[in-house]
């Protein structure tokens, strides 16, 4: 058991009945309104290292050896991270390739128009009686798996007809820790394959690797495309990552984000061997394109989740949307339509390629709408809509468009949380602001609520969709997606989708993988802490809220978040209950929101006595507490003994705490 887990068992063994600061009154006979699993809804998009180095397993950067794939920042950051990389570049290497030993000068040249993959290749010319070579710095998953493999295209040009793949101790050109001869046949291009195994302990978790490729004796030798996977891959995906993501039982997979304004779908179908390098204009980084329509279905299959895709709106067209639509449709389920689709990101922002102004927004809309709806009539379409804090203009626009061109509005909340309003801010401060957002969020939903219903053709036929949510901010003292405050805002967050449900059905948190979700480095997958609140969310049972009143200290935020800086009668114990389908089971899903004070609360069932329960609690050693790809499970859920007494229980809720009670009716 880990240390946490036994400290919390011990804790609320040992606790003593002390003064109550929280009364909890639950109706289980009156139910609210459903809460559909669609709330649970999660996000991906090619940001980051979110699925090239993250979810997709294919483990070298840049493998066709092409230009222009980093903007000019991302480049500066690349090479001020590792300044040898400055050096490799000035000899004529595509970042972030260098050379096998630097002190061999000019030794490569890259060729344009003769390519076996995109626009480039890379020609090695070796010296005499030795080896050149081009070498990656690579991290190794050794915890699960000692054998890679993949390929690569090679061109002969003059000498031996022999090439060398290997792994090689970092830095240390002769220490060859894993070995493939490649004999290349006369003629032009050719793909090959190879094999690499390593021994048993001859490389440590997250330490680095240097991938070679080397050609000897006054060879040249053009070579592209290469490739290498670890053995384990599914379906060219990281085994760990599908796990992670299906243990989540997240109903549906946004596949968005500022890359669609973009993005161009027919680029990533087809042969991967045949798939172009471009560059991610939204991120400045690569898209590659080998994880494209089908390969995001495929996973989309395999954590058991339904695909829910935005269209681009922004450099793409009415025919295309519909193409795209159609041709999803031809590889999903039963091959008859109704997805879910998104008809544009963000658009009302300058960031966003070829973003419409407000005047053309209805027009353009409504075009794409039509195409998709003739495409298929099935289609539920959800409209750009604008974020909670500021959705008036941009809104009523669509409205007036008429809700027979849209069944949802979208709207997106990405928060600096550590941006507010009040000078010279105590870290105390910015904390409780942070953590305060859910309540406003709640507030300012209801009022786009209202917004819609004011429009009679509207009312009950347009509903909203929260599809990107996240708290990001100054990890080391603000509520970041990443520590322990993170989760505290997420758990919050989920409380308010289950008190809006009736009106906000879909919701997606930002993101699955990286932000919120499941990260990948130097070859360690591992949750962060809003990953595990959501889990102990999404996996509950959680269907029909129940009506649940919580008498508890408050606290008021003024100039706090600059977004929505002012926020009254925040609650520090946050309780929402839900009971499951059958009826035979409710759920408590409480947060603790105080800094420095465990709260103890009487929890009192009106309708239903409780034979049994079982409760799970996140929290740790302060807001900023996190995992690491070196401490991967410093914060996870902890079992937790809850002891009812039929319709009532008392428990301790520690302080910045996710805690998930779920209650077995007596039979």
């Amino acid at each position: 058991m880990r240390p946490a887990a036994l400290f919390f068992l011990i804790f609320s063994a040992i606790a003593c009945p002390g003064q109550t600061d929280a009364v909890v009154e639950v109706d289980a006979s009156r139910t609210l309104h459903d809460i559909p699993r669609t709330i649970y809804g999660t996000f991906l998009e090619p940001i980051g290292r979110s699925i090239y180095g993250g979810l997709w397993a294919q483990i070298l950067e840049n493998p066709s050896f092409e230009e222009n794939l980093w903007s000019a920042r991302r480049v500066s950051q690349m090479v001020t991270q590792r300044p040898e990389l400055a050096q490799a570049s000035n000899i004529g290497l595509p970042l972030p390739w260098e050379s096998l030993d630097p002190a061999q000068g000019w030794r490569f040249e890259p060729r344009w128009g003769d390519a076996a993959n995109s626009y480039r290749s890379l020609l090695i010319m070796a010296l005499p009686g030795g080896e050149t070579g081009v070498r990656q710095q690579v991290y190794l998953p050794v915890h699960r798996t000692l054998r890679y493999g993949g390929s690569l295209y090679a061109k002969p040009v003059s000498g031996a007809t022999q090439i060398e793949v290997s792994l090689r101790k970092r830095g240390g050109a002769k220490e060859i820790l894993a070995r493939a001869p490649l004999k290349l046949p006369a003629g032009g291009w050719a793909r090959h394959e190879y094999a690499l195994e390593l021994a048993q302990g001859s490389v440590a978790g997250l330490e680095p690797v240097d991938f070679v490729i080397a050609v000897s004796d006054e060879a040249r030798v053009l070579i592209d495309q290469v490739f290498l996977y670890p053995a384990d891959h599914v379906d060219g995906m990281n085994p760990e990552m599908i796990e992670m993501s299906r243990a989540l039982r997240s109903p549906v997979l946004r596949y968005g984000g500022n890359f669609t304004s973009g993005y161009h779908w027919r680029d990533g179908i087809g042969p991967l061997d045949q798939r172009v390098s471009m560059l991610n204009q939204a991120w400045g980084m690569p898209e590659y394109n080998h994880f494209g329509t089908d390969e995001y279905l495929r996973f989309c299959q395999l954590i058991g989740s339904q695909p829910q895709i935005a269209l681009n709106l922004g450099s793409g067209t009415p025919q295309e949307a519909a193409e795209w639509v159609s041709y999803v449709n031809g590889r999903w389920g039963d091959k008859s339509g109704g997805q879910l689709w998104e008809l544009g990101n963000e658009l009302w922002g300058n960031f966003q390629i070829g973003y419409p102004t407000l005047p053309r927004l209805a027009e353009r809309t409504r075009a794409f709408s039509e195409a998709v709806r003739k495409a298929d009539p099935r289609t539920t379409l959800i409209a750009t809509g604008q974020d909670p804090d500021h959705f008036e203009e941009w809104n009523a626009e669509l409205l007036r468009l008429g809700p027979e061109h849209f069944n949802y509005l979208a709207t997106h909340f990405v928060v600096n949380t550590g941006d507010v309003v009040r000078k010279d801010p105590t870290p105390e401060f910015i904390a409780q602001a942070g953590l305060a957002l859910p309540v406003g969020l709640e507030r300012q939903l209801r009022a786009m609520k209202a917004q819609i219903d004011a429009d009679p053709r509207a009312r009950g036929r347009v509903k909203v969709a929260f599809t990107e949510w996240l708290y990001s901010g100054d990890r080391t003292r603000a509520a970041m997606f990443d520590n322990l405050g993170g989760a505290l805002a997420a758990a919050g967050f989920l409380n308010t989708l289950m008190r809006v449900a009736d009106f906000t059905p879909i919701a997606d948190m930002t993101g699955l993988i990286e932000f919120g979700g499941i990260w990948q480095k130097r070859g360690r997958t591992y949750g962060v802490p809003a990953y595990w609140a959501f889990r102990m969310y999404s996996t509950a049972e959680g269907a029909r809220l129940l009506d649940t009143r919580t008498k508890v200290e408050q606290y008021d935020v003024e100039q706090g978040v600059r977004r929505i800086p002012n926020i009254a009668g925040v609650p520090y114990l946050d309780v929402v209950a839900a009971l499951s389908e059958t009826g035979d089971r409710l759920t408590l899903f409480c947060v603790n929101r105080h800094l420095t004070k465990d709260l103890r609360a009487t929890i009192r069932l009106n309708g239903f006595q409780a034979a049994s329960a079982r409760g799970s609690q996140l929290t740790g050693a302060g807001l900023t507490a996190m995992n690491s790809e070196e401490t991967p499970e410093a914060i996870v859920p902890a079992p937790v003994t809850v002891q009812p007494k039929g319709s009532e229980l008392e428990h301790l809720f520690p302080r910045l705490s996710v805690t998930v009670i779920e209650l077995a009716r007596a039979r």
